[in-house]
């Protein structure tokens, strides 16, 4: 499986830090951390919700599917 997570392209855009995301979405700048590396193996619904309303983006702009083939 290849999910390729782009949260720190949309952090970039919305000119927001990773302890800033963290703070206005409740969750430690660690989670936030390991969630942008891509070494998270779930993501909870309700905190892609908090992510994409705070930096006003779809999770589709966070969460991209590549195929295996591609992604390396």
């Amino acid at each position: 499986m290849a999910i390729v997570i782009n949260l720190d392209v949309e952090l970039a855009r919305a000119k927001i830090g990773v302890g800033e995301l963290a703070d206005a979405i409740g969750i430690t700048p660690a989670n936030i951390s390991v969630l942008k590396n891509g070494r998270a193996k779930a993501v909870r619904f309700t905190t892609l919700d908090a992510i994409c309303r705070t930096l006003g983006c779809q999770p589709g702009d966070i969460l991209t599917w590549v195929p295996d083939e591609e992604a390396g």
